[in-house]
């Protein structure tokens, strides 16, 4: 995690959660893998977390 969002949280701070995309996705697959998290996700699951796409390889 960057230092800055590190230092963010420990103050107690939130960050709503940030995906890192891959630039080996095509666009299809980049939306298909937001498509599923946003349908298959609870509202904060991904608070305070940094994801790199695709989940699974």
């Amino acid at each position: 995690m960057p230092g800055h969002l590190a230092e963010h949280i420990a103050q107690g701070r939130n960050i709503p959660g940030i995906f890192i995309l891959n630039d080996k996705l095509t666009i299809s697959q980049t939306i298909d893998e937001l498509s599923l998290i946003a349908q298959a996700s609870f509202n904060d699951e991904y608070q305070n977390r940094i994801i790199h796409l695709p989940l699974l390889q």
